[in-house]
């Protein structure tokens, strides 16, 4: 078993306190409404709306389906399947889905959700995330993670945002930093997934932080830092950038 050494971008304990906490978190919870940015929209998931397209998205071949890897649920059997399984997570009070959808086209490539909501500890996840492969590293990828981080912050108080994934899921884990989330630990054997340990790694990004990491966001999605190709003129690095140090 190898545990990861700690690294520059683990918070500090410097952090830890039992000061009074004032004003309180506004206790807001999350609605069912769309979060629109310039490349991707959010949408709440509709089964009805959303399903074909999630579902070719997702089953289309090998490379589509291998974004079940890290996931509780696995691939389904068949279209009828999928559509049951989208309408439990389109009712469901927590986790709130999202579709992610082409801003353009309004074609569903993706989905995510907030979890584990604690209003009155103004906290929560982001999580249940998984992209298309015409999705993944593109820029509306990654604006449509800043679009719930941006909301949870600034529409819902948040002092605390969280970002959990298997330990072995690299990708995921790269994204959380390269997004300004701060990598927190593992916590070993913490759940049993499709008959596997999952040992969990843990990231957030708390209020303190979230004044940098939202002028990051602002500075990268940028018009004038897209080319007329939409390439990327400077990166999202924002641990590597602003070396925050522990």
């Amino acid at each position: 078993m190898i545990r990861p050494a700690a690294s520059p971008e683990l918070r500090s304990e410097s952090l830890i306190s039992g000061a009074p906490v004032s004003p309180l978190p506004p206790a807001r919870f999350p609605v069912r409404a769309p979060l629109q940015g310039r490349t991707v929209c959010l949408e709440p998931l509709d089964a009805e709306r959303h399903g074909r397209a999630l579902y070719e998205a997702s089953h289309a071949d090998e490379t589509a389906r291998a974004v079940w890897t890290y996931l509780a649920s696995s691939p389904f059997a068949d279209q009828d399947q999928f559509q049951s399984w989208l309408r439990d997570c389109a009712a469901a009070a927590d986790p709130v889905f999202f579709a992610v959808c082409d801003a353009t086209a309004g074609e569903a490539c993706g989905m995510a959700s907030f979890l584990r909501i604690a209003p009155k500890d103004g906290a929560l996840e982001i999580g249940h995330i998984w992209f298309a492969p015409s999705l993944q590293r593109t820029t509306a990828a990654t604006e449509a993670l800043t679009l719930m981080i941006r909301h949870a912050f600034d529409a819902l108080g948040c002092r605390r945002v969280e970002w959990k994934c298997d330990a072995r899921n690299g990708p995921s884990r790269r994204a959380a930093l390269r997004l300004g989330f701060r990598y927190e630990g593992i916590f070993y054997r913490h759940m049993i997934v499709k008959g596997r340990n999952r040992d969990t790694a843990w990231f957030a990004i708390i209020e303190d932080e979230w004044p940098e990491v939202r002028a990051a966001y602002d500075r990268w999605l940028a018009p004038a830092n897209f080319d007329a190709q939409g390439r990327q003129r400077s990166r999202l690095d924002i641990a590597g950038s602003a070396a925050r140090s522990a």
